[in-house]
């Protein structure tokens, strides 16, 4: 198997969703509710799981739509969602508080207890999707 493919007849959805119940606490809650606010800002939204290998058999969650738009990875104290562009994504709510640094990633690192903009958070869900298609356009 490579890192990046599933078991045969495995939808990344469903490891996804194997994933969400294997973390069996806050984490996998609030991975879900990501997940549901995601495919609601954006119902073409293409789920994947990428980077599986040995060292992390579950992947990590990816949602794409004309290139990367984010990615779910879970930590022992958070659920951290890395947007691929996000350097160049408005963010007037203030959601990115990671990755700050970089050129090109930001991520929002969500907490145990935290609190969700759904409004903001879908609304920079569909900037990013914009972005990449407008990116697609111009090839």
């Amino acid at each position: 198997m490579t890192e990046d493919a599933a078991p045969p007849g495995e939808l990344p959805a469903t490891l996804i969703d194997r994933r969400i119940a294997d973390l069996g606490d806050w984490r996998g809650t609030m991975l879900a509710r990501l997940r549901g606010l995601i495919r609601a800002a954006d119902p073409e939204i293409v789920e994947q799981v990428k980077w599986r290998k040995p060292s992390n058999p579950a992947g990590v969650p990816v949602w794409e739509r004309g290139g990367i738009v984010c990615t779910g990875e879970t930590y022992r104290d958070k659920v951290k969602l890395t947007f691929a562009k996000g350097a160049a994504l408005a963010d007037p709510a203030g959601l990115f508080n990671a990755s700050l640094e970089g050129n090109a990633r930001r991520a929002i690192d969500f907490f145990e207890g935290d609190e969700v903009d759904e409004a903001a958070f879908q609304a920079l869900i569909r900037e990013a999707v914009e972005q990449n298609l407008a990116g697609r356009a111009k090839r």
